[in-house]
C-alpha cells in the first residue's frame, strides 16, 4: 500500500512504459515461430532469416546509445513514438516479403531501430526517472515484469494464426498488436515533465555525451558488467531464434514452441519482480553473475537430454525466471554508478555488447546448424561462455564496489 501511494502520481507513465516494453519485446521474441514457414514459402535459407535477426540485434545495439543520447536533447516521448511507428512499418514490410531483402530491412533494420527506441534501456530509464531512489530497483523489477507479459500474448496468437491462416496472417496479427505501442509511448513520454533530481556531484550530470562515455568506460565495474552482458545476449537470442526450429527438427508439436515461449514470458514476470526486489537489498552485479551461471547450467541440462513436452516447458520456466531479471539489475547499477541524466545512453553502451552476443547467438547458431546439421556445437559454446562470464562477474562484483562515490547520484 505504501508503495502504491508513492507511485500513484506516476502510474500512467509506468503503465505506458510497461505496455510499450511488453509489446516491443514480446513480438520480437516470438518471431522465431515464423522461421520455418517463411523460409520455405519464399525460398530463403535458415541462415538468411537468422542473418536478418542478427542485423536486427546489431541495429538495436549500436543505435541504443544514440537513442539514449537523443532523449536528453529531444525528450523521451519523441524518441519512443518514432520507435513505435518504425516497429509497425518493419512488421508490415516483413509480412509482405517475397525475398530476403524485405525480411532483412523489415525484420532486421526497422525493427532493430525501433527496439533501440522502445525496449528495455529506454523503458527502464523512463521508470527510473519517474520514481524516488528508495523504491527504484523494486519498481524497475515491476516494470520489467509487466514488460515480460508480451510473449504470453504474442507467441500463442502468432502460432494460432500461423497454423490456421499462414505466416503472413500471423505477422498481420503482430502488426495489430504493435499499433498499441503508439499510445503507450505517448503516455510514457509524460516523464519528460519530471525534473531530474539534484545529483550529489555535478560531474557526470554536467558532462557532455562524449565525456559521459569516457567516464563510463573508465569505470572497471562498468567494463566488466558490459563484457559479461555479451553472454546474456548470445544465450537469449539463440533460444528465441532457434528453439522453435530445434523442436521442429526433433519432431515435437509446433504448438510446443509457442507454449514454451509463453512459459518463458510468464516466468519472466516472477523473475523480474524477484530480481528487482533483490537488487534493492544485495549486490546487483553479483546477482547478474549468478543469473548467467544458472542459465548456463539450465542450457546444459536441457540440451543433453532428448526433448519432451514436460522437460521443454520446465526449461522454459527456468529460463524465463532468469531472463529479464537482468533488466532491473543493469538499469539500477547504471543509475547508481552514473546518475539519471545519461542513464539511457550509458545503459545503451553496455547494451552494445549484449547485442554483439545476440548477433552471434542468432546468426552463429544458424551458420553452425547449416554447417554441422545440428545445434550441439552452438549450445556448448553458449554454456562455456556463460559459465566463464558469470564467474568473472560474481568474483569482480564481490572484490570491487560498483563505482566511485563521486559518480553515484542517489
Amino acid at each position: 500500500m505504501a508503495l502504491l501511494q508513492i507511485l500513484r502520481p506516476t502510474l500512467p507513465i509506468l503503465i505506458g512504459a510497461s505496455i510499450m516494453l511488453t509489446l516491443s519485446m514480446g513480438l520480437r521474441q516470438s518471431l522465431g515461430i515464423f522461421m520455418q514457414p517463411l523460409t520455405q514459402d519464399i525460398r530463403i535459407s535458415i541462415s538468411d532469416f537468422t542473418l536478418a535477426i542478427a542485423v536486427q540485434n546489431l541495429a538495436w545495439g549500436f543505435l541504443q546509445p544514440l537513442a539514449g543520447a537523443l532523449t536528453v536533447r529531444y525528450g523521451f516521448r519523441a524518441i519512443m513514438v518514432v520507435g513505435a511507428l518504425l516497429y509497425v512499418a518493419g512488421l508490415a514490410l516483413m509480412a509482405g516479403a517475397n525475398g530476403v531483402l524485405a525480411v532483412m530491412i523489415g525484420g532486421g533494420v526497422l525493427i532493430g531501430t525501433s527496439l533501440a527506441c522502445t525496449a528495455a534501456a529506454i523503458a527502464m530509464s523512463v521508470a527510473a526517472r519517474a520514481v524516488p531512489a528508495s523504491v527504484r530497483s523494486t519498481v524497475l523489477g515491476l516494470v520489467s515484469g509487466a514488460g515480460s507479459l508480451g510473449a504470453l500474448l504474442s507467441a500463442p496468437i502468432g502460432q494460432m494464426l500461423n497454423e490456421s491462416y499462414g505466416w503472413r496472417m500471423g505477422l498481420a496479427g503482430f502488426i495489430v498488436l504493435s499499433l498499441i505501442m503508439i499510445p503507450a509511448a505517448w503516455y510514457a513520454g509524460r516523464v519528460d515533465k519530471i525534473p531530474l533530481p539534484k545529483p550529489a556531484d555535478d560531474e557526470i550530470d554536467d558532462a557532455s555525451a562524449a565525456v559521459a562515455t569516457k567516464m563510463a568506460f573508465s569505470n572497471a565495474s562498468f567494463v566488466v558488467m558490459t563484457g559479461a552482458y555479451f553472454v546474456c545476449g548470445m544465450q537469449l537470442v539463440f533460444l528465441t531464434t532457434h528453439l522453435p526450429s530445434y523442436l521442429a527438427i526433433c519432431g515435437m508439436d509446433p504448438m510446443l514452441s509457442a507454449q514454451t515461449l509463453g512459459m518463458i514470458g510468464g516466468f519472466n514476470v516472477l523473475g523480474s519482480i524477484f530480481f528487482g526486489w533483490a537488487g534493492q537489498r544485495w549486490n546487483k552485479l553479483a546477482l547478474l553473475g549468478g543469473i548467467y551461471i544458472f542459465r548456463s547450467i539450465a542450457l546444459a541440462w536441457y540440451f543433453t537430454l532428448p526433448p519432451t513436452p514436460a522437460t521443454t516447458l520446465l526449461f522454459g520456466a527456468i529460463m524465463g525466471f532468469l531472463w529479464m531479471g537482468v533488466g532491473p539489475l543493469v538499469a539500477g547499477a547504471v543509475a547508481e554508478m552514473f546518475g539519471l541524466k545519461w542513464q539511457a545512453m550509458i545503459q545503451g553502451l553496455a547494451f552494445m555488447s549484449h547485442q554483439v552476443g545476440s548477433f552471434l547467438g542468432a546468426f552463429g547458431g544458424g551458420v553452425l546448424y547449416d554447417a554441422l546439421g545440428s545445434y550441439t556445437m552452438a549450445w556448448r559454446i553458449g554454456v562455456a561462455l556463460g559459465l566463464a562470464g558469470g564467474i568473472v562477474q560474481v568474483a569482480f562484483a564481490l572484490i570491487r564496489p560498483s563505482g566511485p562515490p563521486q559518480m553515484q547520484t542517489a
